[in-house]
């Protein structure tokens, strides 16, 4: 038990020597206790245990050694539901919801309000949708129609219907896995303002992520898993941002990166006047052999769209694709309708939902590497094992995958190292052109340096690498040039010598000010009407 707890027997909950082993330990020796009105950090690199630790108090994962009390009494939850029935929920980055009802009906699946308070009669929907606003507006979403589908939502509003959704009936521990990671900053900002509430009702959450500045916005307390091990526990106060990095990855981190000496050559990549029905309008930019390509811009500019035209994934009405058939030949166009054709053309995407899009989440990391090399390791038409987990070790190693092997379920890694899955999948395959979006969305500090390296190395091999990524810091660390997108266009191309954070922020915003300028004109009176 860590020098600042209380008394075990007046905390909330505690959990004493949990531990938990698959093929290897992931988890060992873990005490900590959770307090009424108090918001406790977990935090960690990928795969230090945090995600097994939080399913462990859900109910999700059963523990292989230790014992849990829950307001002082025996806590042993068999399923989430059992948790849940005594007030401890979970809002985890996979979303536990139906696309295909509505949020009303996803807010309110397990007890839908009946006409009459007839168990097996038709549902009260006027109650449903009133109780469902009443959930919805203490996060924020007062102003989206409860009979909207979830499925129709973009993923910002799915997360708020989840924590929505944990909010309702008695909650005694909230956990909130990287509760920000697909929110607008507003969004972060009630969910802040809830977090506030919950802690003024007696509330105990546990709040993990990889975003230093929110722990200390919102906790009093961190605790800093390291290889399944807890390592410290103090109040936040106590420490800054580098000594918490520090406690987690073992070393200290620079300030910069090196991603070696790089020869940028002849246009690998060209896209021109690339436009999808309003949502990206005309875009033309060329990526180098060698070179690391940035697009930045606001959420809904056009980026991931941008990055599904270029794949195939997404039907373009118009511009081209061209690509570099030799090293230091012109770019011709191809014709690309399909993902199956980008990848036969030499062109890979790490999709920003790995777990949706991505992996097959039940499947071995063998399988999910192989999946874009089948013909490598098949033989007849038949699937080769030694072939595929040979594949599979050569990447694992390559990489530093954290697994305890080939035949391990990818959906049992932590986030980082199912990323690093994805991408040694495609450089199994050898394209030439490779495209993240958003690659190290919801990775921790350490693996999001493991991530940079990669992609280095990958740039030196003379590849060309195009970046979604939200976080402006991160473009300007690592990229050559940064592409900037608003409003579906691209308002401006920077060089690494001449960006400035304020430039790149100004762009950001210059097509929702030109698009709003030409709606005004639209709307104004014509010369000689009256106003």
């Amino acid at each position: 038990m860590d020098s600042t707890d209380h008394d075990a027997s007046t905390a909330v909950l505690s959990v004493t020597g949990i531990g938990k082993t698959y093929a290897e330990p992931v988890l060992s020796d873990i005490a900590l206790t959770l307090r009424a009105g108090e918001v406790l950090a977990l935090t960690g690199e990928n795969g230090a245990g945090k995600s097994t630790l939080s399913k462990i108090i859900g109910g999700l994962v059963m523990p292989t050694a230790g014992a849990m009390r829950l307001a002082g009494v025996p806590y042993a939850p068999a399923s989430r539901t059992d948790a849940e029935a005594l007030g401890v929920r979970m809002v985890m980055q996979e979303l536990n919801l139906l696309p295909t009802l509505s949020i009303a009906e996803n807010l309110f699946l397990n007890r839908l309000p009946k006409r009459g308070g007839v168990p097996l009669g038709w549902i009260d929907r006027r109650r449903l949708r009133d109780d469902a606003r009443g959930a919805m507006a203490q996060v924020g979403l007062e102003a989206i129609d409860p009979d909207t589908l979830v499925g129709e939502l973009g993923m910002g509003h799915q997360q708020m219907v989840e924590i929505a959704r944990n909010l309702i009936g008695d909650c005694r521990v909230l956990i909130l896995d990287e509760p920000t990671a697909m929110l607008t900053a507003r969004e972060v900002d009630l969910l802040f303002e809830q977090i506030d509430r919950l802690k003024a009702r007696g509330v105990a959450l546990v709040y993990i992520s990889h975003r230093l500045e929110e722990l200390a916005r919102v906790a009093e307390r961190v605790a800093v898993l390291r290889d399944g091990k807890l390592v410290h526990v103090d109040v936040m106060m106590n420490l800054t941002s580098d000594q918490i990095v520090t406690l987690m990855v073992g070393r200290e981190l620079g300030e910069r990166i090196d991603l070696g000496e790089r020869r940028i050559g002849a246009p690998l990549l060209k896209v021109d006047g690339l436009g999808r029905a309003g949502v990206v309008r005309d875009v033309s930019f060329d990526v180098r052999a060698g070179e690391l390509f940035g697009i930045s811009g606001l959420i809904g500019a056009g980026r991931t769209e941008l990055m599904r035209l270029i794949y195939g994934a997404d039907a373009k009405e118009r511009g081209t694709v061209s690509l570099a058939a030799a090293p230091g030949a012109p770019p011709a166009p191809v014709r690309i309708a399909s993902p199956a054709d980008a990848v036969q053309h030499g062109i890979a995407l790490i999709t920003e939902d790995r777990k949706g899009e991505g992996l097959l989440l039940p499947q071995p990391v063998a399988a999910n590497i192989s999946l874009g090399n089948i013909s490598g390791v098949a033989r007849h038409g038949i699937v080769d094992a030694r072939r595929e987990n040979a594949l599979a070790n050569r990447q694992i190693d390559t990489l530093r995958i954290r697994t305890s092997g080939p035949a391990q379920p990818v959906g049992e890694l932590s986030g980082g190292n199912q990323q690093k899955v994805v991408i040694g999948r495609w450089l199994a395959r050898d394209c030439k052109v490779l495209l993240f979006d958003e690659p190290t969305r919801g990775i921790d500090v350490g693996a999001k340096f493991d991530i940079y390296g990669l992609m280095g190395a990958l740039a030196r091999e003379g590849r060309a690498l195009v970046v979604v990524s939200s976080d402006l810091r991160e473009l300007m660390l690592i990229c050559d040039r940064i592409g900037v997108m608003s409003a579906g266009r691209m308002t401006g191309i920077f060089e690494r010598d001449a960006w400035s954070q304020d430039a790149l922020l100004a762009a950001a915003f210059a097509g929702y000010r030109s698009r709003d300028a030409l709606l005004a004109a639209h709307s104004a009176p014509a010369v000689g009407e009256p106003s």
